[in-house]
């Protein structure tokens, strides 16, 4: 088991870095927000130059690494548009992107994005999907729209897998940001004199956040390396690592929050915008409890394999 991500992958996510920084980088969401749309206008153009609709995450290990990547540098500037989604689109329907949908309200954070919305259920079950307007504006619902489905098939088990995982790398890419933004503010920050950075409180607090991401990090690497080899327990393995990347974001946000103080809540700070356009990603299409119990009710009492089942097959 190798599961790192390939050159080409790596090399990918840090052009997608750079191309949607040159872009707007920070104001992008804010721009989105502002004018919801044009969160296509924005962001699309970026994507289609890197050929990011190209990719087939199903088709070899390499493309699905390489859209793994490029929704992790999606999550690190906050980019208003689904880009996990729309790599999500099963090849079979005919539709131009997917999400996961659960429960008899369902939203996702997909308006004003004019494309073929699919959607699909933890049952397997996948439909058409007609998206209504939103409850509120930008601000309040962060893009979250209800849909209105259609059934279809009982054909997307294969599906549900990837499209819980690429969200969950679109996330990760979001804790990165939040990290390095927390490390940032203490390092420039005085308190009595001393960096806030040289206080030992404040050292833990970064340590135990930076725990958790790298934790999240490595199981989402996991996921994707089950996926890839078509194991039995992708799904299991699927919803492990959005239980792990939710609790993940519940510490790293917490964190730079509290290392902020007031100032991380105000506009003027990137990790207010940040924050506020994680929720849809960490509510959606189930929360941590849920999340939890949907997973705890598919593995039963013989609990996932996990990565460490094979400790010689690890590297």
């Amino acid at each position: 088991m190798d599961i790192h991500l390939c050159a080409e992958a790596t090399e990918f996510g840090k052009q997608a870095v750079r191309a949607l920084g040159a872009a707007g980088g920070d104001e992008l969401i804010q721009r989105a927000e502002a004018a919801p749309a044009r969160r296509t206008e924005l962001v699309e153009p970026v994507l289609e130059a890197l050929g990011a609709w190209e990719l087939r995450p199903r088709r070899d290990a390499v493309e699905s690494e390489a859209a793994a990547a490029l929704c992790r540098a999606a999550g690190y500037w906050a980019a208003p548009y689904p880009v996990a989604e729309r790599l999500a689109r099963p090849e079979d329907l005919d539709v131009d992107g997917l999400v996961v949908i659960a429960g008899e309200e369902p939203s996702a954070a997909i308006s004003n994005i004019d494309i073929r919305w699919g959607a699909v259920t933890f049952d397997g079950v996948r439909g058409a999907v007609t998206v209504g307007p939103p409850d509120g504006t930008a601000r309040e619902t962060a893009f979250v729209a209800p849909l209105e489905v259609r059934p279809l098939d009982s054909d997307g088990a294969q599906d549900l897998a990837l499209a819980l995982v690429l969200p969950c790398w679109t996330l990760l890419g979001m804790l990165d940001r939040a990290v390095e933004l927390a490390r940032e503010h203490v390092l420039v920050r005085e308190q009595f004199g001393r960096a806030l950075s040289e206080f030992q409180s404040v050292q833990f607090q970064l340590t135990d956040a930076e725990v958790d991401r790298r934790g999240a990090d490595i199981l989402a690497r996991y996921a994707l390396w089950s996926i890839q080899t078509g194991s039995d327990d992708a799904l299991v393995d699927a919803l492990s690592l959005r239980s792990a990347v939710l609790e993940a974001a519940d510490s790293v946000f917490r964190v730079a929050h509290q290392l902020h103080g007031a100032t991380g809540f105000c506009d003027e700070s990137t990790l207010s915008w940040l924050s506020r356009h994680s929720l849809p990603l960490r509510r959606l299409p189930l929360a941590a409890g849920a999340t939890d119990d949907h997973l705890t009710r598919l593995v039963g009492r013989r609990g996932p394999t996990g990565l460490f089942s094979d400790p010689g097959e690890y590297r």
